[in-house]
């Protein structure tokens, strides 16, 4: 086992939102991605962990075609990302939701005017049914009565529920988080992701989440796939990863020790 990917049998092929195929991407010098491949479910919470450089982001900006690989297939709601054109990109980054590490919000807009930007971008809304699909996003992620603070104004933690509620606007089936719980102290990162488990459970949307948090990584994942020097080297359930004999998944994991449910 310790020579290869640890894999547990996948559902069936039709239930699959994203299909990753033996895709390879280099970066300056860098082979930031060699031969990836990953199943994600519908409905799924799919955690994607590593250190920090190993490649998890490099690959969640692949399948919204941020970059484009050197070799392999993205196939996503059976669309082949890899080969799109940038309208048809465009088309299938409607229905996906994107949450960055930094929570990306524009300094200069209120909470409320961060959330309604891809509403005014891409809907054609009256006022009151703009303003009412607004409260009715920052009432999903508990920030009722922030309309008009501006992210200075903000924690750490709001700001990230501020970008989920964004990410939500235009009700995508699928959600990418890179590293939602990057600089947020214990207590706030378990609050988010209480929240990440509740609108799946809520809406029914899949999730890919890239972080090098353990403690959440295994909070979240309905399926873990570990990371090093842009290979996946293991990809199972998460009672498939903590029993895995890989030297470099056993090492990740004794590093938070701690943290890792038994």
């Amino acid at each position: 086992m310790a020579d290869g990917p640890l894999r547990v049998a996948p559902p069936p092929a039709d239930d699959a939102v994203v299909v990753v195929r033996d895709v390879w991407k280099r970066l300056g010098t860098t082979q930031a991605l060699a031969g990836v491949s990953l199943e994600v479910q519908r409905g799924q919470v799919q955690v994607i962990m590593g250190p920090s450089g190993c490649g998890k982001s490099v690959l969640l900006k692949h399948l919204v075609g941020l970059l484009r690989p050197d070799r392999g297939t993205i196939h996503v709601f059976g669309q082949p990302v890899h080969a799109l054109s940038e309208d048809a990109l465009d088309a299938l980054r409607m229905r996906v939701g994107v949450v960055f590490q930094s929570a990306a919000l524009f300094d200069s807009m209120t909470v409320a005017e961060n959330v309604a930007f891809p509403l005014r971008r891409h809907r054609r809304l009256s006022g009151p049914a703009l303003r009412a699909r607004v409260d009715e996003l920052l009432a999903l992620v508990g920030l009722t009565g922030a309309e008009a603070l501006l992210p200075a104004q903000l924690s750490g933690g709001m700001r990230k529920r501020v970008g989920i509620a964004r990410a939500l606007a235009l009700a995508p089936d699928l959600l990418l988080y890179d590293e939602p719980t990057g600089g947020l102290d214990p207590i706030t990162a378990r609050t988010v992701d209480e929240l990440i488990l509740r609108l799946r459970a809520e809406l029914g949307t899949t999730a890919v989440v890239v972080t090098h948090d353990l403690a959440s990584a295994f909070r979240l994942a309905d399926g873990l796939a570990v990371m090093d020097a842009g290979r996946l080297v293991a990809v199972g359930t998460p009672a498939a990863i903590r029993a895995s004999t890989h030297p470099f998944v056993h090492r990740f994991l004794a590093s938070g020790a701690q943290v890792v449910p038994a």
